[in-house]
Formats: structure tokens, sequence, C-alpha cells
């Protein structure tokens, strides 16, 4: 079972019947049960189960080869598991299984929660007071995570503390190196430049790893987030990591990422990137980080070797999405943009 299973029904549907009866995973039954995919996400392949009046989530790896420590369903069930009981909100966890033999893949079963997802950082449903709203609750449930007691959550082995960005530097470095399709100038820069710029400042906390508005569910009726998704990339590491990758939406256009650049942002009611990152660091009791730059230089660095790693799996039929092609595309502009953080940092 392990070409692409992304069809309805999925080829594996009975073992998965079965395997639920058997684990009695589904206390309302299997009878009639319905599994479809959910649109969206570029990694791990997500499905909604309704079966016997019960809705869950199933989510596995994709089909095919993969790279050392990517699409790690395992994290993503522990990690959400640990934070049941604390002020971060997450869907409640059902079951994990880690036998291929079911569905091709490791995979892990969690609550649907139903509500408003946001894909466009603008917020253009919303008006200006609604969006205000909306980016308090992100910094709120963003200084929220980082504030987690690991240790009182059992997740103080989830990582490593210390050297954060060395680590990640040359994680993303060499799985970019790995799925490489053509040079591009402004990544080789930055492969060269950032492990030379670390600022000394250290910190080590949970931090998310894709901490964008769309991994997000809000309330229908109110701005409050109602689970926080997409944690593949979760580990302990450094709280500025987060916040600047989730800051890249003011310096990037909607034409190439989800982001709002060049928007009059009084008009829209959406605070600008500085407010933003006061009012999280005054949430947290901490100063406003020095070397802002360099976080940006790194968070664009970053996203362009995954979506770099997405196209890869793409052109070798392997992508959870079929827009995967598409983000080739946008590897050497958001490169692009991480090397002009860099350059206002003296590189």
């Amino acid at each position: 079972m392990s070409g692409d299973d992304r069809g309805t029904p999925p080829i594996w549907r009975e073992a998965l019947l079965t395997y639920l009866a058997q684990h009695d995973v589904l206390p309302g039954g299997i009878e009639d049960a319905r599994i479809t995919p959910i649109a969206g996400g570029q990694s791990n392949p997500t499905y909604l189960i309704a079966a016997g009046g019960d809705t869950v989530v199933l989510r596995k790896q994709p089909p095919g080869q993969l790279l050392p420590s990517a699409h790690a369903v395992d994290r993503e069930y522990r990690v959400m598991q640990a934070l049941q009981a604390t002020p971060v909100p997450v869907p409640r966890m059902h079951h994990y299984c880690a036998s291929r033999e079911i569905v091709g893949t490791p995979f892990y079963l969690m609550d649907f929660v139903p509500g408003r997802t946001f894909m466009d950082p603008a917020l253009p449903d919303l008006k200006p007071p609604e969006r205000g709203a909306v980016y308090a609750e992100v910094g709120r449930v963003l200084a929220a995570l980082h504030d987690v007691d690991v240790a009182a959550v059992g997740l103080a082995d989830y990582g490593r503390a210390g050297n954060y960005f060395e680590r990640q530097i040359a994680r993303w470095s060499r799985q970019y190196r790995e799925t490489e399709t053509a040079p591009i100038a402004a990544m080789d820069a930055l492969i060269d430049w950032l492990p030379q710029r670390i600022p000394a400042h250290e910190a080590t906390c949970l931090v998310h790893g894709d901490y964008r508005i769309d991994n997000l569910i809000f309330a229908a009726d109110r701005p409050q987030a109602l689970a926080l998704l997409d944690w593949e990339l979760s580990t302990l590491g450094h709280p500025f990591a987060d916040l600047a990758y989730h800051c890249m939406c003011w310096r990037v256009g909607s034409e190439l990422w989800r982001g709002f650049a060049g928007s009059d942002l009084n008009r829209l009611g959406i605070p600008d990137e500085a407010t933003f990152v006061a009012t999280y660091c005054q949430a947290r009791g901490i100063a406003p980080p020095d070397d802002w730059d360099f976080y940006l230089a790194y968070s664009f660095f970053r996203i362009a070797a995954i979506l770099q790693g997405v196209y890869a799996r793409a052109k070798a039929g392997n992508a959870a999405s079929g827009d995967g092609a598409a983000m080739g595309a946008k590897v050497a502009p958001l490169a692009a943009l991480g090397w002009q953080a860099a350059e206002r940092c003296g590189a």
C-alpha cells in the first residue's frame, strides 16, 4: 500500500475499518463509514472519517521514500496529547498506530474541530475590529505556547536544548541540498552566511515550527482559537524562530505566499509587525528581539528549503497535494527576501 492513496475511497479503507473495530477507536461503530480526503496541506495526507455518529480526523505519512525525520506523525500525536490540559488549544487525541500494515504508513486519529480557517492572513471577509481581535488571539496563543512548562507536560526530551539555530540551519541546508533541482544564488549565500551570524541570545521552549494563521481553527462566532494544527515540525527550540516565521506575512505579498505586504494595515485593522512583536513580548514579559532581521532571514531560508522539498516530492509523485509542483517557483523569490534581510544585517 505504498502507492498514491489520495483516491476516494482509499485502497486501505477496509483494512482501516477492521482495525478501528478491533481497537474500539470509534465507539459509535463503523457501519456506513465515509472516508474523504481533506483538501490542503503539502505534507501529511489527512482524511475525515464519519462513522456511527462520530467524526474524527486521520493523519498519516505520505507514501514513498521520505527524508529522515520528515513527516513525523508520531511527534505530532505526542505533542498534542501532551498539551491537552494547557492554554494551547489542540484537538483531543484518540489513537496512534505505528504499523505500516493498515494504511501503508503510521497514522493517528484526533477529534474533528469544526470552525473557521483563514487561509488569507489579510482576513478579507472580516471587518477591521474583527481582524484586530483575531490577530490578538494569534499572538496570545503563540505566547501561551512558548510559556508551556515542557517538563511539567512530559516534553523535556522532545528536543535538544541550546544551539537551536546552529542545528536547524545545518538540518535545512542538508535537506535543501538533498532536494536541490537547480542552483539558487540566494540560497547558496544564506547557507554560507546564516551559521556565521547566529545571535548569542539563547532561549529554549516548545516551538510549533509552522506557526501561521491558517494552522489555527477559530470558533464560528467569535475570535477564539479552538485548535492549533500541523505540529509535524515542532520541537524544543528558540521562540523567536516561531515569531519571525509568523511575521513573514508582513513581508510577502499574496502573489508569492500567504501575506499582505504593501497593504494599508490601518484600514484593514491589522496591527503592524512591530506592534504584533511588541504585544507578544509584553505578554511573555521579555524584551523585544535584537537582530530581528537575522530571524527573518532564517525564516525565509527555512520556508524556501521546505518548499524545495515539497517540489522535489511532487516531481517524484509523492506530494500530498496536487499543487506541489507550483511550490518550486516560490523557492527563489522567498530566498531572495531572506537575503535582503541578511543584507540589512550587514551581509
